[in-house]
């Protein structure tokens, strides 16, 4: 008969346990089966009593009646909530119920109709979490429309859950619970797609063309403003936020720009995917709880709608694809991409319009800052080695790639950064490589699929994989990132035709000059069915963001030169003694000579000859770097084809400017003669 142990209770509480064993016999003894001693009986204590034990876990029993109450009693409280301003000022002491409304009542505008009421009522928080929803009037936003039965919809019934400024934590949390294709890296970093764009769709970027936009913007051959009207974008609009409030939750980030307080724009993003919410957070500078509760309405907003297509039949479309811009309204729709580097690009094009009429100037620029407070700037574009040269242990980072320049001096534009990943490596890119860590964005990377470990040559998804990070992940990053006005502008150029110097010092004609060109070349390999150098230009090494004519930038940027006595210098990071596949690359150690003698002002006091052609002043010596090559014929066999190919190029840069030369800074003030001589002579 099979052993079973038995437990009895008597009236008076007492236990009693026994062993039986086979046999019928049924015995208390102090040894039971093999041995073991048996389990002894004891009377449960009562108040009266007492039972000494030598470890007791014990203690009271959750408050919880149910496990929802159970897991909500696991989290603190810690979110702050939107800024209320009433009239005893933004910190009065006001109910958190009554806080909480308000801030639903400031987002439920933004999600609100133009002229009819289709928007939800929204409430906080994840759906999933069963919680006790607080209705908000969705007709108590400032707008005063008038509503009628006609007017709502289906979608006015329902609920939309906001999920505000969540942590990196939370985002983590929502990605991998709804978003297919997020995964946590080995690294701790967040990779996930950004779908069938992988890149920003500039052919389909519209501004809205109105009466101020019209004389301030630049327009036509060149620009990167394409227009569009009011109409068209309500149009997009309405079609994005009907889709917003369509979903059961969206993420709302509130934000700030520019690092000086002085100059800060608020910044709202609503978005569909938790992915985008964590690009932002990372990209835009991140308020503090105080900073939260007086933040007030954003002077910009984003309505990202990138999972639904536009309609590919409006006015102006021209793809299922619409990045729209109105700068009158204040805002940015997003349909049809998924890329969350339309937010960032679109944000810092928006830069470029409010910074100038502040009298700011804006900038596509790294920024570092040396130990005695001496700042430089660095212009460059795709593969000249502006993030690499920028990148400096002995120097403070300010920021890898916007920046402004006010009279207060230089601030970083943004919070984070967004770095290329492809084929980065721990040895050439330490610094980024540390930066993917637990809080980072992996945008369409390849990774091992048990390990998690990420392959940065793999380009099976796209070339175009990137990282987006916190500024403060760099160890050298100054917080926060502002710094004394710039002592140093310097222009860089993969110069793949090999005649252009290592470096050169510009006057400050020549720099407007070579700012407004923006000259690098293209290599093989650089892109499809290039087989020899080609020249390419963007104005003010950025045509892409940049939203009034170069020429504004420009004049602002030798303004501020001249006041603050800052230098201009082209550096060369391409070729030498011979074009691309005939010379050499300049070393980068040459390279990284020649800026640390730009940082220390030793360049400044050196002795120069002045080049034909292009008019550049070149040292004739440079601690570290052979003395041969800082003047390119020296290093060229054939000087006579040295000679062709530098009018070949001077040619180049004469016809890309022919389009700057006549145009007019607002009513008469025209490009001076000497900015124009400041370009190649033949």
């Amino acid at each position: 008969m099979a052993e079973m142990a038995n437990k009895e209770t008597t009236e008076n509480g007492s236990s009693f346990s026994f062993t039986s064993s086979g046999g019928g016999n049924n015995t208390t003894t102090n040894t039971g089966r093999r041995g073991l001693p048996t389990i002894q009986t004891h009377k449960k204590p009562t108040d009266s009593d007492t039972m000494e034990v030598c470890h007791d876990d014990s203690t009271p029993p959750v408050r919880a009646q149910t496990i929802h109450e159970l897991h909500s009693l696991q989290k603190k409280r810690s979110t702050p909530n939107t800024p209320i301003r009433t009239t005893q000022g933004p910190f009065a002491n006001i109910s958190e119920e009554e806080r909480q409304r308000q801030q639903l009542q400031s987002i439920s505008a933004s999600l609100a109709s133009l002229t009819r009421e289709t928007g939800p009522k929204v409430v906080k928080g994840d759906p999933a979490t069963k919680a006790k929803v607080t209705h908000v009037d969705h007709h108590a936003h400032p707008h005063n429309y008038v509503s009628t039965t006609f007017d709502v919809s289906d979608s006015a019934l329902k609920f939309t859950h906001v999920l505000y400024n969540l942590s990196p934590a939370e985002l983590y949390e929502q990605a991998i619970k709804y978003e297919k294709g997020s995964f946590i890296t080995a690294t701790g970093a967040l990779a996930t797609l950004s779908g069938a764009k992988t890149g920003r769709s500039p052919r389909d970027k519209r501004v809205v063309k109105d009466e101020t936009t019209e004389h301030e913007l630049w327009w036509g051959k060149g620009s990167p403003n394409i227009e569009m009207d009011e109409h068209t974008f309500l149009l997009n609009r309405e079609r994005a936020v009907d889709y917003l409030n369509s979903l059961e939750m969206v993420f709302v980030n509130d934000q700030f720009l520019n690092w000086d307080p002085e100059h800060q724009i608020k910044v709202r993003i609503v978005s569909a995917r938790a992915y985008h919410s964590l690009f932002m957070h990372n990209m835009c500078i991140r308020p503090t709880p105080e900073e939260l509760e007086d933040f007030g309405t954003p002077d910009f907003t984003i309505y990202n709608a990138g999972q639904f297509p536009c309609n590919r039949y409006t006015h102006y479309m021209t793809s299922s694809t619409s990045v729209d811009i109105n700068l009158a309204r204040k805002e940015m729709v997003i349909l049809g991409t998924q890329y969350a580097g339309e937010m960032k690009k679109g944000l810092f094009s928006v830069m470029h319009y409010l910074m100038p009429k502040r009298n700011i100037l804006s900038l596509h620029s790294g920024c570092n800052m040396g130990k005695n407070g001496d700042v430089a700037f660095f212009f460059g574009l795709s593969g000249t080695g502006k993030t690499t040269l920028s990148t400096d242990h002995n120097r403070y980072l300010i920021g890898d790639d916007e920046h402004c320049w006010s009279e207060n001096g230089v601030s970083n534009i943004e919070g984070g950064c967004y770095a290329k990943c492809v084929d980065l490596s721990k040895d050439k890119e330490p610094d980024i490589w540390n930066a993917i860590k637990f809080g980072t964005v992996l945008e369409n990377v390849v990774f091992d699929e048990h390990t998690r470990d990420v392959d940065y040559s793999d380009k099976s998804v796209t070339e175009n994989t990137r990282a987006a990070y916190p500024i403060e992940y760099i160890p050298n990053a100054r917080i926060p990132c502002v710094a004394p006005h710039a002592k140093n502008v310097i222009l860089l150029a993969c110069d793949a035709f090999g005649v252009l110097p290592p470096v050169s010092k510009l006057s400050l004609a020549q720099t407007m000059y070579h700012f407004i060109s923006g000259y690098t070349a293209l290599v093989a390999g650089t892109e499809d069915g290039i087989k020899e150098p080609q020249a390419t230009f963007s104005a003010c090494f950025g045509a892409a963001f940049i939203m009034m004519h170069p020429t504004k930038y420009a004049a602002m940027l030798a303004e501020k030169m001249q006041k603050h006595g800052a230098t201009g210098w082209l550096v060369n990071t391409g070729w030498s003694g011979g074009r691309y596949g005939l010379g050499n690359r300049i070393k980068l150690a040459y390279t990284r000579k020649i800026i640390d003698a730009i940082h220390s002002g030793s360049l400044l006091n050196a002795k120069y000859t002045k080049t034909e052609v292009f008019g550049f002043e070149i040292p004739d010596a440079i601690e570290g770097v052979p003395s041969e090559i800082l003047h390119p014929m020296n290093t060229w066999s054939d000087k006579k084809v040295y000679q062709d190919t530098l009018l070949k190029l001077a040619s180049l840069f004469k016809k890309n400017f022919d389009g700057f030369m006549t145009y007019k800074i607002g009513k008469d003030e025209k490009l001076t003669e000497e900015i124009v001589s400041a370009g190649p002579i033949f």
